[in-house]
């Protein structure tokens, strides 16, 4: 008995031996709480396309065409996954000097290991965490052409609208290498590189495109609000990841980013109730969580710099100014964004990232503990910001336009037929129902 216990204890000791090089080589330089987060803030944002985005956009559309967007979602999801390992992640973050992209020293992953860093978090982590970034901007953009756009020509043009402008512009923002980024851009988690790119490109297409029959002359109610309002719920809760997760570390800064967000989703869904109200005489639920949405977006650039104070007041302005903006481009512009990409995610990110500039100053009392880079001041930061804006939106805009031009000549057009359109997208495009009753 004695002799048996004494070789299980040396076993257990020399199991234990053989295994603690192993254990201090995999803990050097790396942060396990930093990593169990952005672990979980990676599937949180990828939780925000699908099943999140699909459902709040497949309820606002028409039953007929409920299938097709959320085969466009899905699509998505699945094409720029794939982009991303050919070579999107080694354009946005390949260490190629010089602002403008990357490089293609990192495609097929070249290089990313389970042993490799991206500071204190493992490389291949940092990879999936941006590539669910770069999957929900094209997916945002969905909302615009709804109902009208063929999927050989939406998919043609996600994947060279992902290569020439989404990869190039991650670069510029967030590289160290990126031209933006070396300005002094504040963009904690992109309103420049998700909302003015979708924004911009959402409110270009749907132009070209034109408007969908009937449009502003024939009811077009969204066919399931429940679905709608449970695709906000999550995209609610995924936007932690996408804010918070922005932070790269489980820390005080991941925490306000965190709190920031939600004052801004709640106060932003607030307001825009209580426009409605006051409008309308009642609060709509479709009306709340758009407000929501302008609440998030707008805080998105913002929430590394301002604390809760300054995220309340951040969705105040969102919500007021995206739900006055929704109207201008409807009734006054007659411009058919769909779902209201542009209004929400385009205006919502472009005074996210202007106030940015505003809400990071100390002076204000909702300072969160950044402040401003050494030489800034309030004008000359928000000149970043505006130059930031600018210039991702007039080139998005650009490629945007060649874009549409080049896949509708290979695609023999982007639009769907009159009778396609009628019949909807489902039997169209996919030869399916979303319903079959």
């Amino acid at each position: 008995m004695f002799k048996s216990k004494t070789i299980r204890s040396t076993a257990i000791v020399a199991l234990v031996l053989s295994v603690l090089p192993s254990l201090a080589f995999a803990q050097e330089g790396l942060n396990g709480a930093n990593t169990a987060w952005i672990l979980t803030a990676t599937a949180l944002v990828l939780f925000m396309t699908v099943p999140g985005l699909s459902l709040f956009y497949a309820g606002l559309v028409r039953s007929k065409n409920v299938l097709s967007v959320l085969m466009q979602c899905f699509s998505i999801a699945a094409v720029i996954s794939v982009l991303w390992l050919l070579y999107g992640y080694s354009i946005a973050f390949g260490p190629a000097e010089g602002g403008w992209w990357g490089g293609l020293s990192k495609s097929f992953f070249a290089g990313v290991s389970v042993d490799s860093l991206w500071g204190d978090i493992p490389e291949p982590l940092f990879a999936a965490f941006q590539m669910t970034f770069a999957i929900i901007t094209p997916a945002l953009i969905v909302g615009a052409f709804a109902e009208r756009m063929k999927f050989s020509s939406l998919m043609l043009f996600v994947i060279l609208w992902s290569t020439l402008v989404y990869f190039p512009v991650c670069h510029w923002v967030w590289n160290s290498n990126g031209w933006l980024f070396q300005m002094g851009l504040i963009d904690f988690a992109g309103g420049t590189v998700v909302h003015v790119t979708a924004g911009v490109a959402a409110v270009v297409m749907a132009v070209m495109l034109g408007q969908r029959r009937g449009f502003l002359t024939t009811a077009m109610i969204p066919h399931n609000l429940t679905m709608t309002i449970t695709g906000a719920g999550m995209l609610w809760v995924g936007w932690y990841g996408f804010n918070a997760g922005s932070a790269l570390a489980a820390n005080g800064s991941a925490g306000m980013a965190l709190l920031a967000t939600h004052m801004s989703a709640s106060a932003g869904a607030l307001t825009w109730m209580c426009i409605e109200w006051i409008r309308h005489g009642k609060p709509s639920g479709l009306g709340a969580v758009t407000g929501l949405i302008a609440g998030l977006a707008t805080i998105t650039p913002a929430a590394g710099s301002v604390g809760p104070a300054g995220g309340m007041v951040i969705g105040v302005m969102g919500g007021f100014l995206c739900y006055f903006a929704t109207i201008f481009l409807k009734h006054k512009l007659k411009i058919d964004d769909s779902l209201d990409v542009f209004p929400v995610h385009g205006v919502g990110g472009i005074l996210g990232t202007l106030l940015a500039a505003v809400f990071v100053s100390q002076e204000l009392g909702v300072f969160s503990g950044n402040g401003y880079a050494e030489g800034m001041a309030l004008g000359s930061q928000l000149g970043v910001q505006a130059l930031g804006i600018l210039a991702t939106g007039v080139y998005t805009a650009v490629v945007t336009i060649v874009l549409m031009k080049v896949v509708g000549i290979l695609t023999n057009g982007n639009r769907v037929t009159q009778e396609q359109e009628q019949t909807g997208l489902d039997i169209a495009d996919h030869d399916e129902k979303g319903y079959s009753m």
